[in-house]
């Protein structure tokens, strides 16, 4: 059995959405204005909020946007993008108490790759299927599908940890699906009303420095076959 320091927090891993969490626009948002492309993502966009289309048909359209660029450039289109302050040292603070971080998002493995190694996450699961050119070009989008649930269980089991041992961080639809699989979802900087309520905490920051202290002093929640009891109310 692990000994645990009194104040161990009571999870070991932490896995970040991106665009709208750890950035302060939309990401494709950037990359749609590079290519020329801005009115396909406000469309896509529009008619995803709308209901109109379903998650793995707007997530093909953004990922068709970076098609003909080169993950290099990609690359510093990523690093322009505005993001929340402090990134780096947050998750080096939660790994110093013993909580690993993961992204768990629907961006490429090329975007993934690349915020792993600039801000120092223990992991990512991403959208797989982008076919890339041995130069480098991104030349086409496969079949894609949405599936965070699928990553979460890759992470679970690359780090041998039950779901409870996580706490997932994310401001969108698909976050707030994924809340009661996990032992805490921490709503950050959305405008969503639904995803807050789903949430155990809700928190607006600039710096993602603020999650630190929530999540150690979260405790994981009872899971009830993969989910929250009914009659439990949030610790929001």
């Amino acid at each position: 059995m692990r000994a645990e320091p009194p104040d161990a927090p009571g999870f070991r891993l932490a896995t970040f959405d991106l665009d709208g969490t750890l950035t302060r626009v939309h990401g494709w948002s950037v990359i749609a204005k590079a290519t020329h492309r801005e009115e396909a993502f406000r469309e896509s966009q529009a008619r995803f909020l709308a209901h109109e289309v379903g998650e793995d048909e707007h997530l093909r359209e953004l990922l068709e946007l970076a098609v003909g660029l080169s993950v290099a450039e990609v690359e510093r289109l990523l690093e322009a993008t505005p993001k929340l302050a402090d990134i780096g040292e947050a998750l080096a603070t939660l790994r110093a108490v013993g909580v690993r971080s993961a992204l768990l998002t629907h961006n490429p493995e090329y975007v993934c790759a690349w915020y792993a190694r600039r801000f120092g996450f223990d992991a990512a699961e991403g959208t797989r299927g982008t076919v890339v050119g041995g130069d480098g070009t991104i030349l086409a989008v496969g079949p894609t599908h949405a599936d965070k649930a699928g990553g979460l269980a890759r992470l679970l089991e690359r780090f041998d940890l039950a779901a409870r041992e996580v706490v997932h961080v994310g401001d969108g639809w698909a976050d707030a699906a994924l809340f009661p699989q996990v032992g805490a979802g921490i709503a950050l900087n959305t405008s969503d009303e639904a995803v807050t309520r789903a949430a155990d905490v809700s928190l607006r920051a600039e710096s993602l420095r603020a999650i630190v202290p929530v999540i150690r002093r979260l405790r994981p929640r009872p899971l009830v076959n993969g989910a929250r009891p009914p009659d439990e109310g949030s610790n929001r």
